[in-house]
């Protein structure tokens, strides 16, 4: 397994509170005329779990 970064448990709980904020947003969504905003906020979020995934190796988020 590759280096894990330095604040490792920090990270690693941030990348799940994004995916859930993420699957909620999504939910709204279906549900919601504000498509728009709600979109932005998501691709915000992609961008943050983009961010933490390349600080780990390969294929480590991949059970979350």
């Amino acid at each position: 397994m590759g280096k894990l970064p330095e604040k490792f448990p920090e990270y690693s709980i941030m990348y799940k509170t994004i995916s859930n904020q993420i699957k909620s947003l999504e939910k709204q969504k279906e549900n919601s005329s504000e498509n728009i905003e709600i979109n932005l906020k998501i691709q915000k979020y992609q961008k943050e779990l983009d961010k933490i995934r390349k600080m780990f190796p390969d294929n480590f988020f991949d059970d979350y």
